[in-house]
């Protein structure tokens, strides 16, 4: 018996199970932003960022579908020409026929996203939303609150150094930027990204640390005057890490489609 081929639109409602479109956020564009729905997917690439070295890599692998985190069209397009490297980009995965899906906040932030993912991996019990957004709640009408972050208390308290090389260690990180606190640490609040806003969301709750990928300098010196933790790991170590697990699921979901993440991508900030 032949098996019927996968299309976008096929890997497009799986991936809106698992990122639903209801945790959009209204400054973000999320979804399929580039490709026909009715195009058959022959392989599919994870990333984190689609750049132009990845966009080759998809293309020269045969891809019918690029699984991008960050949207590759965040504000509105004016021009789509061979004049500029995002158009000249766009334009090669339109002649090659591959799509383009992009969850952003909504992958941050459901059930089984980055945030929650962070803060099992940080060791927070039954982690909730760090910033509760009512009115999804409400809409949804189950009494689950949903939201942006994540907060949890660890089962038993750990000095700041100590939690510092938990974090380290479950990232795979050589170090990380960090404002010390002399609190023991059992409240832990998680966003992962460019989320230093929600530093203020974090001390509210009570929170003894905030984890996030990077943040403002001021950030860093409202957490030190509220006398809570603020550790940065980096906006790529707190992503990328993800686009590599979503490629494992979906590789579950589709088992006779090649599913990987990007083999070219780097984080474009180098420790020396």
């Amino acid at each position: 018996m032949s098996v019927a081929p996968v299309t976008v639109a096929d890997c497009v409602a799986l991936l809106d199970r698992l990122a639903p479109p209801d945790l959009h956020e209204s400054w973000d564009n999320t979804g399929l932003l580039l490709g026909d729905p009715a195009a058959g997917v022959a392989s599919i690439t994870t990333c984190l960022t689609l750049t132009p070295d990845v966009a080759a890599e998809a293309i020269e692998r045969g891809d019918g579908l690029i699984v991008a985190h960050h949207p590759i069209f965040f504000r509105p397009v004016q021009q789509l020409t061979t004049n500029a490297a995002e158009g000249r980009m766009a334009l090669d995965l339109v002649r090659a026929g591959v799509a383009v899906f992009s969850p952003h906040a909504r992958w941050d932030n459901a059930a089984g996203g980055i945030n929650e993912r962070l803060a099992r991996g940080f060791g927070l019990a039954d982690p909730r939303p760090l910033r509760v957004r009512k009115d999804l709640t409400e809409a949804i009408g189950d009494d689950v609150p949903r939201g942006a972050g994540r907060i949890g208390k660890r089962k038993e308290q750990v000095s700041f150094a100590e939690f510092v090389q938990w974090v380290k260690a479950v990232m795979h990180l050589p170090g990380v930027d960090a404002v010390p606190t002399e609190r023991p640490v059992r409240s832990v609040g998680v966003a992962c990204g460019s989320a230093g806003e929600y530093l203020s969301d974090a001390i509210a709750a009570g929170c003894d640390v905030f984890v996030t990928g990077e943040a403002r300098f001021h950030t860093a010196l409202e957490a030190r005057t509220a006398g809570v933790g603020l550790i940065l790991v980096g906006h790529y170590a707190s992503e990328r890490f993800s686009m590599e697990e979503l490629a494992k699921e979906l590789a579950g979901y589709f088992p006779n489609l090649p599913v990987r993440p990007s083999d070219v991508e780097r984080d474009p900030l180098v420790r020396l």
